[in-house]
């Protein structure tokens, strides 16, 4: 019997799976992490089950290397493949120019990687996500631990002179303590309410001592898939600022679903 869906999870769904029918045999692609990515990575791997789909796969996290390697696809990393044809993530924010927050779920840094060495980046998200200005996400920041009160101080310092609604700053914590990265570092989340000039602020960011990246994703995204709770998908092209539409049929039977089931 197939589970019923939420209208989010529905709408990740369906977003994960148009954009899987961008995936080619014989690609290298590069897997985000996340809630909605994970829908894709599953949706992948019934195309590998079932289909024959062959790829290479360069995950952005721990998390999603174990469940890539779950559902049978072949994991292999950045430095052995070298370059890839494709990256698929979701997002925490997107704006009518493409731009994004990423790093909710504390992987940004390897997602900008890995984005950053792929010849596109395709966005997947529910309708949710889609803002006019970015900033009501707050902003992810990893930073190194040696010194990162004085890092945050830095951040602080720097966000006075910034177009940003809001200024607050928090590390990021976990059941254990403090949030760690795959990297060994911390991530440290500004509370900003709106970012006026994203760009200005990207760069400030980074030139700071004891930052790593931040989690703005700027000129990176050249598609935008986006999912509705009624099983409606819209794509959105950076590059022609096209937008298409399609419908996906949930009567239909898919292991997708068993899987999630019986997690």
């Amino acid at each position: 019997m197939t589970p019923e869906l939420s209208p989010i999870d529905t709408a990740k769904f369906v977003a994960a799976k148009t954009a899987a029918g961008f995936v080619q045999s014989g690609m290298r692609v590069g897997l985000g992490t996340g809630s909605t990515a994970a829908w894709l990575v599953r949706c992948l791997g019934e195309m590998v089950q079932d289909h024959g789909l062959k790829i290479q796969a360069v995950p952005t996290s721990s998390r999603t290397a174990q469940l890539a390697q779950d559902v049978g696809i072949e994991v292999t990393t950045l430095d052995q493949v070298g370059w890839l044809d494709l990256t698929i993530d979701g997002t925490d924010e997107f704006d009518p120019e493409f731009n994004l927050i990423k790093g909710g779920g504390g992987a940004h840094l390897q997602e900008k990687i890995v984005a950053m060495a792929s010849d596109q980046m395709i966005v997947i998200a529910d309708i949710s996500k889609e803002v006019q200005t970015l900033g009501a996400f707050h902003l992810p920041v990893e930073v190194i631990p040696f010194g990162m009160k004085t890092t945050q101080k830095l951040v602080e310092e720097t966000l006075i002179s910034m177009d940003v609604l809001g200024r607050g700053t928090a590390f990021r914590q976990a059941d254990s303590g403090l949030f760690v990265t795959d990297e060994g570092n911390h991530i440290l989340d500004l509370n900003l309410g709106r970012i006026g000039n994203a760009y200005q602020l990207s760069l400030a960011l980074n030139q700071l001592p004891g930052v790593v990246d931040n989690g703005l994703f700027l000129d990176i995204c050249d598609k935008v898939i986006i999912g509705y709770g009624d099983g409606r998908v819209d794509v959105r092209d950076a590059k022609t600022g096209e937008t298409s539409g399609n419908r996906i049929d949930l009567a239909e039977k898919t292991n997708v679903f068993t899987d999630m089931a019986e997690d």
